[in-house]
């Protein structure tokens, strides 16, 4: 990168040169296989780099077109489809879910809002299901077991991350108020990805970024893992299938698409002329809507490495970075308000209003979750530590 445009966007050169070398330290020790980072303040650029492999077993080295999968940096995809209809007046975050899916509203359910999947509130589902792989990839189908499902907890009781379930029901609520007769990956695709130039960005397979993919590997098996190895490295073969739709982490994407959504979202819902959402929506949706409730699904993780168990720490369709010294998707050097999402061992991206920043993160050969988490804000305050102006 240009020094002098780093240093003209407040960056000390060579604090900002220890984020590629703590990148590079872990691809030389096999932690991962190749990271993309992306990095701008104002709108340009300060860091851009990929490193390592695409492909450790081909010996693909990594570059800026490299396909990823998004992992659950879809819900954010997914999340804005839907806040995108929020402020078409065509679904409301009270809106109980049985108003859209009347199939839905029994067994308990009857009081799930959208506001409650947003924010992994709703009691519905949190592991990944044990049905067959074209339930999982269909949303109808999917949409339709959850509505025969009684609820794992009270709306609004308790914070517990649905890894699949609950974006489907999302998606499949898009569907039924604006789909016009749409799969949801072609609803996606017009309405959100081609106006904002996300060109490499599809949920499902396409033949293009197929052939350009970074396979679904762990670099390091852990016994800890949240998920065992095999069934995160499957995720590649389901999302590959023809027809295959998984709102909840099954969208392909490059750096540069990751980069462009999270720019959008730094300059308040809009970007080349394509707006999206509205400023106002996304001050109210970036803010700790989960107040000090934890995150149930990382109770495991918390244990296993004798973390505290601290407050969730999530928006309307967001992670947020709160106060306090929280292991979480963000470093402690971000501002408080910093919002963003994360994916299982391998993707993240975030955004800092109050630096006017934005930050985009893909990596190959998966790591498990808490050490993704550290490495995300490792990197995260490495940035902001070069930050002097």
């Amino acid at each position: 990168m240009d020094v002098r445009k780093q240093a003209s966007s407040g960056f000390d050169a060579k604090r900002l040169g220890r984020v590629g070398d703590a990148i590079r330290r872990d691809i030389d020790a096999g932690r991962v296989h190749g990271a993309c980072l992306t990095v701008a303040r104002h709108g340009e650029v300060i860091l851009d780099l990929a490193e390592g492999q695409a492909d450790k077993k081909a010996a693909r080295a990594m570059d800026r077109n490299a396909a990823f999968v998004s992992m659950s940096v879809a819900k954010q995809f997914t999340n804005v489809m839907a806040l995108s209809l929020v402020e078409k007046g065509l679904l409301r975050l009270h809106t109980p879910v049985a108003d859209v899916i009347p199939e839905f509203g029994r067994l308990g359910k009857e009081r799930v809002n959208l506001f409650h999947l947003l924010t992994h509130t709703s009691g519905i589902g949190s592991a990944i299901p044990q049905v067959a792989p074209d339930v999982l990839t269909n949303i109808e189908k999917l949409t339709a077991y959850a509505c025969e499902r009684p609820l794992e907890s009270l709306p609004g009781e308790r914070v517990n991350y649905s890894i699949l379930i609950a974006h489907s029901v999302i998606a499949a609520m898009c569907l039924r108020v604006d789909g016009r007769g749409r799969s949801f990956a072609r609803m996606v695709e017009e309405d959100l990805f081609a106006p904002l130039g996300m060109n490499d960005t599809c949920l499902g397979p396409r033949d293009d970024l197929v052939k350009r993919l970074c396979p679904v590997k762990v670099a390091q098996r852990d016994p800890n893992a949240l998920l065992p190895a095999e069934a995160v490295e499957a995720i590649e073969a389901l999302i590959c299938a023809p027809g295959a739709e998984l709102p909840a982490g099954g969208y392909l994407t490059t750096i540069g698409d990751v980069h462009r959504f999270a720019e959008m979202l730094r300059r308040g819902g809009e970007l080349d002329g394509a707006r999206i959402l509205s400023p106002a929506m996304i001050d109210f949706c970036a803010r700790n809507h989960t107040g000090e409730r934890r995150n149930v699904l990382f109770d495991s993780s918390a244990a296993h490495r004798h973390w505290e168990l601290v407050p969730a720490y999530i928006g309307i369709g967001f992670f947020v970075r709160g106060e306090g010294v929280v292991p979480g998707p963000f470093g402690v050097l971000n501002s408080p308000n910093t919002f963003g999402g994360l994916g299982a061992g391998s993707t993240a991206f975030w955004v800092d209003p109050q630096r006017d920043m934005s930050f985009a993160f893909l990596s190959t050969g998966l790591l498990e979750d808490s050490y993704h988490i550290e490495r995300v804000a490792l990197l995260s305050d490495l940035t902001i530590g070069a930050l002097v102006d």
